[in-house]
């Protein structure tokens, strides 16, 4: 049986560019594919066949069992949309927002004004409801964004790069967000340029450039399929080579190397940015303790996928 979200040889052109090549997608129920690649890939295309903003050339595409070509209302029912952009009005408050979007659904406007005061809740914009969205900071247009996406709960999300522009405090309230909405049940293709954003929050992802998925799996066997993941640390002496081979050691997953000329220490790992940042902390701890200079500089090379 295809997934909530299934596609098979998408082909999309504008004159002469090939925006979708022969996409193939599959998003089992309650699952996130994360949709990873560079501007101009076809990602946004990708998410406009599948969401009825347009027609493929060719191809076949079923979101929540519906068909994408034969039944475009039927599926506009059943999703919500995220794009890069947030789709507000921002000469209306947060609340009339979210009511706005509950009667363009035909809610009825009692159901419509409870179900918007609960996602404003939800979404901590409680205390700026009555304000205008245009007051409304980045971080806040994105979640009111969100939240007119989920009036009607939809089974199927699609997400276009939701992040893009945020500062890290308000990505990774996002962040939890969406994993909330997947812990609920709900299935979510999430574009993005952030390998750390698909690592974060997808189950698989697929790597799309010029058009075509070029690479798909799980995070860990993408990066096993490239090398994996590793540190590199630079010391400021080789004085404290010793020191800093002790330290990734600890946290490494392999032999360390040594680049004696360059006083590079190389080894790998997995835990990507978060062992990353209890690597540094743990050479910082060992600078304090020691009665010479800092022992190492921040690393040149963060943990990466190679």
């Amino acid at each position: 049986m295809p997934g909530a979200i299934y596609a098979e040889g998408l082909v999309k052109t504008f004159g002469d560019v090939r925006a979708l090549d022969g996409v193939d997608l599959d998003v089992p129920e309650g699952t996130v594919l994360g949709l990873l690649g560079p501007n101009g890939a076809g990602k946004t295309t990708a998410v406009r066949v599948l969401t009825t903003l347009l027609q493929p050339d060719s191809g076949s595409a079923f979101v929540a069992g519906i068909d994408v070509l034969k039944h475009p209302n039927e599926v506009r029912r059943a999703i919500g949309l995220s794009g890069q952009f947030a789709a507000v009005d921002e000469y209306l408050t947060g609340r009339e927002n979210l009511h706005m979007v509950g009667q363009l659904y035909q809610m009825k406007a009692k159901a419509a004004k409870v179900r918007a005061a609960e996602l404003l809740e939800r979404f901590n914009l409680t205390d700026a409801a009555d304000r205008t969205a245009k007051t409304y900071s980045g971080g806040m247009r994105r979640r009111l964004d969100l939240a007119a996406a989920l009036v009607v709960s939809p089974p199927v999300m699609f997400m276009d790069e939701p992040t893009t522009g945020l500062d890290p405090r308000n990505r990774q309230q996002l962040w939890g967000i969406i994993q909330e909405l997947v812990a609920g049940g709900t299935t979510l293709l999430l574009t993005t340029q952030y390998l750390e954003e698909a690592d974060h929050l997808a189950h698989d992802i697929c790597v799309i450039d010029h058009g075509r998925v070029i690479a798909r799996g799980t995070s860990d066997e993408l990066k096993a399929r490239t090398g994996g993941e590793r540190v590199e640390v630079v010391v400021h002496d080789r004085e404290h080579i010793t020191t800093a081979r002790e330290v990734l050691a600890a946290f490494g997953k392999g032999e360390t190397t040594v680049e004696e000329h360059t006083r590079k220490l190389t080894v790998p790992v997995t835990g990507g940015a978060k062992l990353l940042a209890e690597v540094i902390r743990e050479l910082d701890g060992r600078a304090s303790r020691s009665t010479t200079s800092a022992c190492a500089a921040p690393p040149s090379t963060t943990s990466s996928s190679r």
